[in-house]
């Protein structure tokens, strides 16, 4: 089939056109449930039902939307966190060097350590659940 040249838009499909349609019908509840999760999930409902179909069930949908405002979150409180740690650090040299480091500074420093490294278990635990959830 020649192109023509006026005709603008996306080129026809050759391979992987969908030409089969599939009418099903839902009590109410169940479709609520439909719209709630594609309100979740940020996905359209036709790709909600080809992905849990085809996939049979096993797979799940992420909602990237949350998922990368909350790897955002969760990365702003490590930037604080590990800012914080390097200046208590840097003070806690300066008054090393003069011999009055005091054992507040010290205990700050480790509770803000501590901090941190809950912060990295929790990025952590978040990202092996995506890694989980894309290896189905």
């Amino acid at each position: 089939m020649a192109e023509d040249p006026k005709r603008k838009g996306r080129p026809p499909l050759t391979e992987g056109r969908r030409t089969f349609k599939i009418d099903v019908r839902f009590t109410e509840d169940e479709y609520k449930l439909i719209l709630e999760m594609e309100q979740a999930l940020g996905v359209s409902r036709t790709n909600l039902v080809r992905q849990r179909l085809l996939k049979n069930g096993d797979g799940i949908i992420i909602n990237t939307k949350a998922l990368i405002l909350e790897l955002k979150q969760i990365g702003a409180e490590l930037g604080r966190s590990g800012n914080n740690l390097n200046q208590l650090a840097h003070y806690a040299n300066v008054l090393q060097m003069k011999e009055i480091l005091s054992p507040v500074v010290v205990e700050r420093y480790l509770l803000l350590l501590e901090e941190n490294l809950r912060c990295r278990s929790k990025l952590d635990v978040t990202f092996r659940k995506v890694i989980r959830q894309l290896s189905n």
